[in-house]
This record gives C-alpha cells, structure tokens and sequence, in this order.
C-alpha cells in the first residue's frame, strides 16, 4: 500500500476511534469562537447574556465582551446554578467562572451538558490526551516518526535512574547496590522497578520488610549528597499496630542505611561529623522556638573513624495521628528497636485537613475582599500555615543531610502525599540540578511519578474516581512551595513562575499523559506514555516562553529559605482571578501547533 493510502486508512482509523461531532448550534449564525486542537470536537455553542460559550470534548469556553476564558473540562470541580440564571463553574485550582444565562432553562441545560462532560471516565480512553494524540499522529502521519519523537519526553527523562546513580556518584562497588526485587512491579505496585538499597542487604530481607511496611514500600534510597555523601530514604509507615509488632530485617536495614553511607563517605575520603540535632523521640512533636534553635546550631568538622551517623527517621504526622495509626494496623518506628536513630515528628496535616483548608482558600479567593479583614481571612484558611510546616520538614532534612552529615529516612503514613512533598523538596533544596528545566523534569518525574503519587485519585481524572475523600491538591500544594522558594530566590530556577502556573493546569488538564493513572504501574499497564504526548513536549527548555531571565548557574548551591508564615505570600496567579483577558490558544501541545498559531511559543493565559 502506497504512503497516501496508509495515511488515509489511519485516518479512518483515528475517525472511527475517536469520532468528529458536529456541533449543536443554539443560534444558526453562531460559529465555533476559537481554534480547535487536533482531535478535538466542539460539542454546542451558544450565546450566554453578555458572553458566546462553547464546549468541546477537552474544554469549556466563555468569550466574555473583554475577556475570553479556557477551562479544560477535568480542571473544573464541579457546576452549580445560583439565583436560578447563573452557573458557577468551580475548578480544582481554586478559580471561580460565573455565566450569566437570560432563561432559567437555558442555565439548567448548560449546568446538564457540562455535569456531562466532567464526570470521572468510566474508560480512561474517554480522557483527551488520548483523541489528542491520535489524531495529532494521523495529521503529521508522513512524520510520524519526528514528531512521536516530539511529543516524549527527553532522554534526560527516560534514562533518569540510570543518569542520577551515576551523577549522584553512589559507590556501587562497597556501599549500594540496585535491586531488581520490584522487577515487573512483583513487590510493591506503587515502586519503580529498580531501587537503591545497601549493598549486603538481600532481596530475601527486601521481601520481609515490605510485609513490615505499609502497602510493602520498604525503605529505599532516593538521593545522595554529593558533598557530604548523606542520603534520603523514603518509606510507608511500619505496621506496628496495637500489637507493637517490630521486624529485625526492618530494622536491620534503617541501620545499614546510615553504615552504608559511613562507608559511601569513607571510600570518598569525606569527613564525618559526629554533632547531630536534638533529640525529640520522646514522642513530642517539633515547636516553631525547637526548629529556629535547630537551624542556628553549629556544628564542629572533626575527622572520626567509619562510624555511621545518627539516622534521621522523620515522620511527617504528629505523633498523636502515627500512635493513633496503631489502630489501623500502622505506627511509627519505637526508638528503642532502631539503635542510633532518631525519629521526629513534623505534624502535617493530612489530606482531608488540605482539602478542607483549600476549599477556604477558594471561598475567600472568590469573595470581593475586604481590605480590613482580607489578611486575618487568609490566615484563617490555615494555607500558608500548611506551606509554612512543609518548608520546616524539607529545610530540617537539608541541615541534617548538608550540615550534619546525616543520613534521612521519610514516611508519613503511605508514603504517596506527604512524603513526595517533603523529599522532592528537600532535593530541590539542596541541588542545583533540580533547578533547572531538565532537572525539574526528572524530580518530578522520580518523586512523584515514579514513587506512586496517586494522580488519579488526588486529581479526579481516574476511572469511576467519584470518592471526593480521596481528591486533594497534593501537588498544587508541593508546586506553591517550589513558587514560594522562586520568590525567595529569583536567580536560582531557569524556570520562570509561567512555567510552574502551566504546571498546575496541566496536572488536572488531562491533555497529556503525563499524570494520568495512580502509579508507574498503571500507566505502564495502559500504555499511557505511548498513546499521549508528555506535558514536558511544551514544558521544555527550549521553550523561550519558561525561561526565567534572572536565573544564574552560579547561585547558591544550597537553599535555606525562610519558612515562617509573615514571609510567604499568596500565589495570586493560581488562585485569583485574572487581572488581564487570557487567550485561547494555550493549551496546544508545542510539537502539533493549532492551524494559524506559530510553533514556537503559544501566549500564556486561560
């Protein structure tokens, strides 16, 4: 078969699978109001008091007299009729769209369509990153392969773990060794495949502390401090329970995190300090006096003998939730069982507390402030307080690690929210390569994707995710951080604050593949990566658009920002309204620009 006859079989094949809809028109002399992305449909236009509004199969749009707003159908929460005319749109990031109808039916036919469209998929296919992705191969099929290359991601990416031992300079030879325990996910579904442990501890022991260990994720080493040669570790929470269980393969193996280091350190001829934070695990939690006094310590270098350092276990809960976990058959490690540790518990809050702070953020965001009350408001929807304990915990694990010397073990109580937030923190913290584009790509990719965050779940977008308890905006969360430290150091990301605002957008947009799913093993299982483009096809660093023009290689290496509440700010650009018209033409992926848009750099907005 000759090439045209291929493309036009494909071609076919993308109608039949993801079919065009012709659009019902509410008014004849009505017209599709913006340009569509390949494989997208618009399904009904029709004209609102004041406003034309349209929907597609991947989004909304509202062509305001001076504004035009673009919500991608899964960034919105949920509709509702007010005052019996007006619809309020709700989405996950915190913004509120209001659409003032002339008829009470007219309102109650837009709040049914749209209600529609953004249920949960009972099939993942339903999602558009996938109609997108098929038909941008189908209309570029005569470079198919060119721009299947486009739309993945680097190899920065795809060669990540490989790249980071060897960058990282782990001792493979004394100190670590990879494991393939979790080859073809057989131990823990939420893990990657390869992972890092100390050399002489065995599978055998691996298995037996994943039965230990919540949802089997065993502790397993993520970073390694070039200059010190300490490391992060993360984990589930030991199930403990009433029974106060304990496993000598577990607790074998937190120790030899901390001999794996002294020897990682030895071979490399660093020196070792023996000073090490005060102790608090006596069960209490740390106050805000205990952690300034902890970040003015100072410490004394003196050359010591191979003797591991005191391991840092911090458990992000506060010690009341980890006992209270016992119930449920989880814990916290009992000090006396892990010699030469110490265990620290930060107090976050967990994610129905997050969610319920954010629903305050949104209510007040919302709201026509009162300049008077607008601070005390803000204070009370707990926000930048649940920033500022995030920052403490990721600033407590780089002193520990840069200025101590001491090797860190992070869990919370699965070890898919809190712990991703606080270890991808204290990396970004610590490392300048996680501060330029590529090495954003692959924290966030390693954290978050790689080590199980459930996307899914957290963002709405999986399979029949209809339990609103499991929805919370853990990543956002993590993602006002990363904004809060860009403030604080402005030459030390080549990222700009557009590119982390276009990161918010698409973790909920479904456009891409990238955070679909609940784990590396889903996606895996549903060939997500080669059914979707990457989120970082537009997010890359040739995209001029994300380059921060401050940013400086030669900034600070290490990042101690400060983490008290009056020193964060709200970020205006995610969760208030827009100050200025957006544009419609955004959301195309870079490598398939939409007909009439140039390839390079589509306009920032909605």
């Amino acid at each position: 078969m000759d090439d045209e006859g291929q493309q036009s079989l494909e071609c076919i094949q993308a109608n039949q699978i993801f079919p065009r809809k012709h659009p019902v028109l509410e008014e004849e002399s009505l017209q599709v109001p913006f340009p569509e992305l390949h494989g997208e449909f618009t399904e009904y236009v029709g004209r609102a008091e004041d406003a034309i509004i349209a929907m597609s199969n991947y989004r909304l749009h509202i062509k305001f007299k001076e504004s035009v707003v673009n919500v991608p159908l899964q960034l919105i929460e949920c509709v509702e009729c007010r005052d019996m005319f007006q619809l309020h749109v709700i989405c996950k990031d915190c913004k509120v769209i209001r659409c003032q109808f002339s008829t009470f039916e007219q309102c109650q036919e837009w709040l049914k369509r749209l209600n529609g469209g953004i249920r949960p998929p009972s099939h993942l296919e339903e999602l558009f990153s996938f109609a997108f992705h098929a038909w941008c191969m189908e209309v570029y099929a005569g470079e198919k392969e060119q721009h299947g290359q486009l739309c993945r991601p680097g190899e920065h990416v795809t060669s990540r773990f490989k790249n980071e031992v060897e960058r990282m300079g782990f001792d493979l030879q004394n100190a670590w060794r990879i494991t393939e325990i979790n080859n073809k996910y057989r131990l823990c579904a939420s893990y990657p495949q390869l992972l890092l442990v100390p050399a002489w501890i065995t599978d055998k022991e691996l298995e037996s502390v994943g039965g230990f260990r919540s949802w089997k994720r065993f502790p397993a080493v993520v970073y390694r401090h070039q200059s010190t040669g300490a490391v992060i570790a993360r984990c589930g929470q030991p199930e403990v329970s009433w029974w106060g269980w304990r496993n000598a393969d577990d607790e074998h193996l937190v120790q030899s995190i901390a001999k794996a280091c002294a020897i990682d350190c030895s071979s490399s001829k660093h020196l070792a300090n023996g000073n090490c934070l005060r102790d608090y695990s006596n069960g209490t939690d740390i106050s805000d006096g205990e952690f300034d006094a902890s970040m003015t310590h100072s410490t004394g270098v003196e050359s010591l003998a191979i003797q591991p350092q005191k391991l840092l276990i911090l458990d992000a809960r506060s010690y009341a939730a980890a006992v209270a976990n016992r119930a449920k058959g989880g814990g916290c490690e009992c000090p006396e069982y892990y010699p030469n540790c110490e265990v620290v518990f930060m107090g976050m809050a967990n994610i129905h507390s997050i969610r319920k702070s954010f629903q305050s953020l949104r209510l007040l965001c919302t709201q026509m402030p009162d300049p008077a009350n607008w601070l005390s408001a803000l204070e009370g929807t707990k926000w930048l307080q649940h920033l500022s304990v995030l920052l403490k915990a990721s600033l407590l694990v780089v002193n520990a690690v840069d200025r101590d010397l001491r090797p860190v073990l992070v869990h919370c109580s699965d070890g898919w929210d809190r712990t991703p937030q606080i270890v991808a923190l204290s990396k970004l913290l610590l490392d300048p390569f996680y501060r330029t584009i590529e090495g954003f790509q692959v924290l966030v990719e390693t954290e978050w994707l790689d080590f199980g965050h459930k996307f899914a779940d957290r963002c709405g977008h999986g399979e029949n995710s209809d339990d609103l308890n499991e929805r919370c905006p853990v990543f956002l969360q993590w993602l006002d951080c990363v904004h809060q430290l860009h403030r604080q150091f402005p030459c030390s990301f080549e990222f700009n604050e557009a590119f982390l605002v276009k990161l918010v957008q698409h973790t909920y947009s479904c456009l891409f593949g990238t955070f679909l799913c609940n784990s590396g093993k889903e996606r895996e299982d549903r060939h997500t990566q080669e059914r979707s483009c990457s989120v970082w096809s537009l997010l890359r660093p040739a995209n001029r658009a994300f380059r921060n023009m401050l940013y400086s290689s030669h900034s600070e290496t290490v990042l101690h920002p400060v983490c008290h509440v009056r020193n964060l700010m709200l970020w205006s650009a995610v969760y208030l309204p827009n100050p200025s018209p957006s544009t419609p033409t955004d959301e195309s992926c870079a490598p398939y620009p939409v007909p009439g848009s140039t390839s390079e750099d589509q306009p920032l907005g909605r």
